[in-house]
């Protein structure tokens, strides 16, 4: 059984919107990236009130895969497979973006001997709502596929599961749009900018949260979730998601689109729930010339200088990132990664640099010792984002790898200046150990971040776009050009220089600074993060 190319449609019968689209999406598989065709069914309201409940039903996701994928399953011995569904809907209003999860499970298939396999799942899908009058989108996003197969004799393979992510194809009709659903004033459907009137329509009920795996599969992040980046999107939504990578509430406000039940809001005079807070004050951080794939985010922290028995606080340092696309990686061991790669730049008045920074120590544990510090980058910063998509928790893991050289502005000691001359820093970079050496050689510092996410859960601990604490170890080099008529780089060396001091530094969530519609809960108004980050030791 194939499905037919099929254009997304969609027909008014008896105040139903009908949809039916079958999108061209790209799928990792075992044996490698290949084409597959993702066909949605659904049925909302034609149209609906401002405040009233949307609900999606008949909701039905049918997968077919490519040959490859039975060959796939053929090398496992698989005579049958279970199929579950996770699907990211992205929902637009006016200004506004958030995102639902389409969760479905499938009964057992026959694994066909030849031709492609067609997976159909079935479930119960979260309900919309908006405060705003305007056309409601919803656009087909990243899939998520859990595959269970087994044998013959009904034991289940080896592995026995698979994980399957899938990204809707770039030439996918209308951007994989499913549906528009105009929303008027309350009461008539009408459209129109009015804000609910008392007596308006109100659910019946609360609306169904997105439901759990039920049937224990994995499935790995969803591209575009805030976990692993997707593609451009061309509706706008990318990037405009919570950075923690939650479904149902990203960038929504009392004024747009929200997923799931209604709250309850009373008139408390206090401010504007989900309105964005004032930033703290922060220096500037603006990406000149931004890509659909530029971010920014600020960064700060400790580094321990472990022979003066203490530690620096690294300021408040903007971050320019450019990410690049996912790429789905099969390791020799079998085991399944999303590789997302970026380059990064500190950016401090212009420079490659962090602010300038005071710190003070007891040299040689009684000499008070206060020096003007900075940290410059010397070459590129590679930032490695890479999701091990294993059952029930994927794993994340990134590496932030940059060259820094540190530089002393000026020092005093006990008081007194000492003239460190203009040109006092590290004869080379900071230096950290290096888990592959081969893919990249030379100095340069490694700060690594952790994370785990159980789906439908957002991840916990570090994720690039959410932010979290970076570690690692450093080695401070020797000094050089230090001193004025008279040479200090044996005092600062033998006083600083040396290896395992210990570096913890706080990012904060990224602003999407090149999306349509960037995220205001995450970027101020003139595209920079809004979120700034408190130094933890």
């Amino acid at each position: 059984m194939a499905l037919a190319p099929l254009l997304p449609a969609a027909a008014v019968a008896a105040g139903t919107l009908k949809v039916d689209a079958a999108l061209p999406y790209v799928c990792a598989l075992p044996s490698g990236p290949r084409p597959a065709t993702v066909r949605i069914t659904a049925a909302f309201p034609e149209r609906a009130a401002v405040g009233e409940e949307i609900r999606p039903t008949d909701v039905t996701t049918t997968v077919e895969l490519p040959p490859a994928a039975v060959a796939d399953l053929t090398a496992l011995r698989a005579a049958t497979v279970r199929a579950e569904t996770h699907v990211t809907v992205g929902v637009a209003q006016n200004d506004r973006r958030t995102q639902a999860t389409w969760s479905g499970t499938g009964q057992p298939v026959a694994v066909p001997a030849e031709g492609p396999l067609v997976l159909t799942t079935t479930g119960d899908v979260p309900s919309l709502t908006t405060d705003a009058a305007g056309d409601l989108t919803l656009t087909a996003g990243p899939l998520a596929l859990g595959l269970a197969p087994s044998t013959a004799d009904g034991t289940a393979t080896e592995p026995p599961s698979l994980a399957v992510t899938c990204a809707p194809a770039p030439d996918a009709q209308d951007g994989g749009k499913l549906a528009t659903i105009p929303v008027g004033t309350a009461g008539t459907g009408e459209p129109g900018t009015a804000s609910p009137t008392p007596g308006s329509p109100s659910p019946s009920g609360s609306s169904p949260a997105p439901p759990s795996p039920s049937s224990g599969l994995p499935v790995p992040p969803l591209p575009g979730d805030g976990t692993v980046p997707a593609p451009p999107d061309p509706t706008g939504t990318a990037g405009a998601t919570a950075p923690t990578g939650a479904t149902g509430t990203a960038g929504s406000t009392t004024e747009g689109p929200r997923v799931g039940p209604q709250a309850d809001e009373e008139e408390t005079g206090e401010e504007t729930p989900g309105a964005p807070a004032d930033r703290p004050d922060a220096p500037p951080c603006l990406t000149e010339k931004p890509t659909p794939m530029s971010l920014s985010a600020y960064i700060t922290g400790y580094s321990n200088v472990r022979k003066l028995g203490g530690a620096n606080l690294i300021p408040t340092t903007c971050t320019l990132i450019e990410q690049g696309q996912a790429e789905f990686v099969v390791k020799p061991d079998g085991s399944m990664h999303v590789i997302t790669p970026a380059e990064g730049r500190l950016s401090h008045e212009g420079r490659a640099q962090t602010p300038p920074f005071r710190a003070t120590f007891l040299t040689f544990d009684f000499v008070p010792v206060t020096a003007t510090l900075v940290l410059e980058q010397t070459g590129p910063m590679t930032i490695d984002s890479d999701v091990l998509l294993i059952f029930p928790t994927n794993i994340l893991t990134t590496h932030v790898r940059v060259p820094l050289t540190l530089r002393v502005l000026d020092a005093e000691v006990n008081g007194t200046r000492l003239d460190v001359g203009p040109s006092c820093r590290t004869e080379k970079p900071l230096s950290s150990p290096e888990p592959d050496p081969a893919t990249y050689p030379g100095d340069h510092l490694v700060l690594v971040g952790k994370g785990s996410q159980t789906l439908p859960d957002p991840p916990v601990g570090y994720i690039l776009t959410g932010g979290g604490p970076l570690t690692g170890e450093v080695t401070i080099p020797a000094f050089k050009g230090c001193g004025a008529g008279e040479d200090l780089d044996r005092l600062l060396t033998a006083s600083i220089s040396g290896p395992g001091n210990h570096v913890k530094q706080m990012q904060g969530s990224t602003c999407s600074v090149g999306v349509e519609a960037p995220p205001m809960d995450f970027c101020t108004e003139d595209l920079q993060p809004r979120q700034v980050p408190k130094p933890e030791r």
